[in-house]
């Protein structure tokens, strides 16, 4: 690592500090919560099952009357899920259906397909066990327990959980409000001619897309001229309605780099160098917009691997901690390297690579920070140490784009 260069975990640590929590919450409907993230920590009123049920159609039973393995019990009454059976009596048995409660006195549920119905009896061809195929009462949940935690980004499973509960509506944070623009003169949007030595604008759509994945409200500033004053109008007007800016490009320190210099006359800049690769630079701050308020501000490298990379290392656990997420950091799973890597970068290097059928990891060819299509083609990053070399066969730390884009 170069003097003067933050290594990746400081530079995480020093924008994790800087992340502040949106203070606005809503209440919303349990079947639109997915995806968002909770408030305040979520309570059951309720013990879960009720009641003592069957998982299983079949017979409730005295498991002591079957010892036989062939007993014949008459029928003595039907239990649907959501009626109320009256109590067994001894020496006979009740057809029964999932989910359906256990009358007084069964003490074990003999599943159908081992039994043979005969008129108004069955037959009985099985010897249980007490508590067999018996949910027990609050075996899933207990009256005023914790059902879901204050800072969990709510997935499907969790809202299902908090309406087995009768809960409706849920405590949120607000969707966080995210601004982009992107600079260089050299960009052209898709669709327009391309001149020669001009750029289709890539950067625009990937951190569009991220943006949309983590769930913010996105407003799109477009294509920003290099000139000073227009980079200066666009962050005023991007920090009046929104918590975080975050631009591609323009963040070094060249006559045709004007982020810097914007961002410092609007409110204040730390342009780090980062003991990334690829990356490097990242430039972080706030721009005041009046009346107390204040964007945060992210400024990302142009290159489009670098764009892609320091979002997802840096940008997005930012994004996350502002949203009241608990948890930032993403799983990682320790993989076998099917490849050799004798020549590591003297920085911390994101390398992209793909799962292959053997249950290692394939090494894309081209690790260039021009080249997207090793993102495209991966499944997601080797996390490697700084001038850590990978032999054929190593374990390594493998972060799955799945992880990353949540």
């Amino acid at each position: 690592m170069k003097p003067g260069m933050l290594s990746v975990d400081e530079a995480l640590a020093f924008l994790l500090e800087g992340a502040t929590t949106v203070a606005g919450t809503e209440e919303v409907s349990t079947r639109a919560a997915s995806g968002r993230v909770l408030a305040q920590a979520q309570h059951s009123t309720l013990t879960v099952p009720s009641v003592d049920n069957t998982s299983m159609d079949g017979y409730a039973v005295y498991a002591a009357d079957c010892a036989s393995g062939e007993a014949r019990l008459p029928l003595s009454q039907r239990i649907a899920a959501g009626s109320m059976p009256q109590p067994l009596a001894r020496g006979t048995a009740a057809r029964i259906f999932t989910g359906a409660p256990i009358p007084a006195g069964a003490d074990a549920v003999v599943m159908q397909e081992l039994c043979t119905q005969d008129g108004d009896a069955v037959i009985v061809k099985h010897r249980p066990e007490p508590g067999e195929w018996v949910r027990r009462t609050g075996e899933d949940i207990r009256a005023g327990s914790e059902i879901l935690a204050a800072g969990m980004k709510l997935r499907p499973q969790d809202t299902g959980l908090a309406a087995s509960v009768g809960i409706a509506a849920l405590p949120l944070y607000r969707r966080l409000k995210v601004a982009v623009f992107f600079t260089g003169d050299e960009l052209v949007m898709p669709g327009e001619p391309l001149p020669p030595g001009r750029i289709y604008n890539s950067n625009r759509y990937t951190l569009n897309g991220l943006l949309q994945l983590l769930g913010c409200e996105v407003t799109d500033y477009g294509i920003v001229p290099d000139q000073l004053q227009a980079t200066r109008a666009v962050l005023r007007q991007a920090a009046a309605g929104n918590d975080l800016i975050v631009t591609s490009g323009g963040v070094s320190v060249g006559e045709e780099d004007h982020i810097k210099p914007a961002v410092e006359a609007e409110g204040k800049l730390s342009l780090w160098k980062i003991a990334v690769k690829p990356g490097r630079p990242l430039a972080f701050g706030q721009v005041d917009a009046g009346a107390g308020h204040k964007a945060h501000f992210i400024g990302l490298p142009g290159n489009p691997v670098s764009s892609f990379v320091t979002f997802l290392i840096f940008v997005r656990p930012f994004i996350l901690r502002c949203q009241g997420v608990a948890r930032v950091a993403p799983l990682s799973y320790p993989l076998r390297a099917d490849f050799d890597w004798p020549k590591p970068d003297s920085r911390r290097e994101f390398l992209r690579v793909k799962l292959n059928a053997a249950g290692g990891l394939d090494l894309f060819v081209n690790q260039s920070s021009a080249v997207l299509t090793s993102a495209v083609w991966g499944d997601g990053f080797i996390d490697n140490p700084a001038k850590q070399p990978i032999r054929r066969g190593d374990m390594v730390k493998f972060l799955p784009f799945s992880e990353l884009f949540q």
